[in-house]
């Protein structure tokens, strides 16, 4: 695996996974920080691309829209169940009443696990458990045997660091393919950078479409067909193609 190359940006729509790619993670979701510099990198990568960047994320859109407030770039929040381009914003509410009584009693179950947190993004649970690595496996297990609870079509996706419950429909994949239909993203070459085994399935569909998939810090086999050492090599290389100054004084 190589450094991706930086790709003539009227040819390119950018995707970008947010945790451990844009952002370091932190024990608790909510503890994450946002470089200095990167509103800046990631606003002038927006103008260079004329709107074809997105961020393509598990995250909710109210965090995105906490994280990134007043950059207005389009979304696929929560596995593309919430999406943002342009005028059109959609959210997963009707989905998110059926499945909350589940999501409910899988809390109660855990609730003993004080270092593991329930992270609430309306259809989609995810439970993280990096600040009390030692429950992951009892998660993996609660998380199965809920399953049977909930509607059809709902899967599993373990992390290294959690687990998220969310539908099949739910995938990065599908944002991409989504957002590769409309413009201003539409006849461009996708590139996407993200960091864990939710990312995989984009990196899949990159691959299949002629993109460059880039997995940050791999930590075993990927899909990807290029790498980044880590957050900070994100940024330069982000920097890179906005032509920004120096990448790692902008970013921090």
């Amino acid at each position: 695996m190589r450094r991706p190359p930086v790709p003539e940006p009227g040819a390119a729509a950018l995707f970008l996974d947010i945790d451990g790619t844009l952002v370091e993670h932190a024990p608790h979701p909510d503890g994450v920080r946002v470089a200095p510099g990167l509103p800046e990198i990631l606003g002038a990568l927006d103008r260079r691309l004329d709107g074809a960047v997105a961020f393509v994320t598990g995250r909710n859109l109210a965090m995105v829209d906490r994280l990134f407030a007043g950059l207005g770039l389009a979304a696929a929040a929560t596995f593309g169940v919430e999406r943002v381009l342009g005028t059109v914003r959609e959210d997963g509410k009707d989905e998110a009443a059926r499945v909350r009584p589940v999501f409910a009693a899988l809390a109660a179950r855990l609730a003993h696990r004080t270092g593991v947190y329930f992270e609430d993004k309306g259809p989609v649970l995810a439970i993280h458990s990096r600040a009390e690595p030692e429950a992951l496996p009892e998660v993996v297990q609660a998380c199965r045997e809920a399953l049977a609870d909930l509607p059809e079509g709902y899967r599993m996706l373990e992390g290294h660091a959690g687990v998220e419950l969310l539908p099949e429909s739910a995938t990065k994949a599908a944002a991409l393919a989504w957002f590769m239909e409309r413009p201003p993203f539409a006849g461009r070459v996708p590139v996407f950078l993200g960091d864990d085994t939710a990312d995989e399935s984009g990196f899949d569909w990159v691959n299949r479409n002629d993109g460059v998939s880039v997995r940050v810090r791999p930590q075993g086999p990927t899909l990807a067909r290029h790498v980044l050492a880590d957050v900070d090599e994100v940024h330069d290389w982000l920097a890179e193609l906005a032509d920004a100054d120096g990448p790692r004084r902008a970013a921090r």
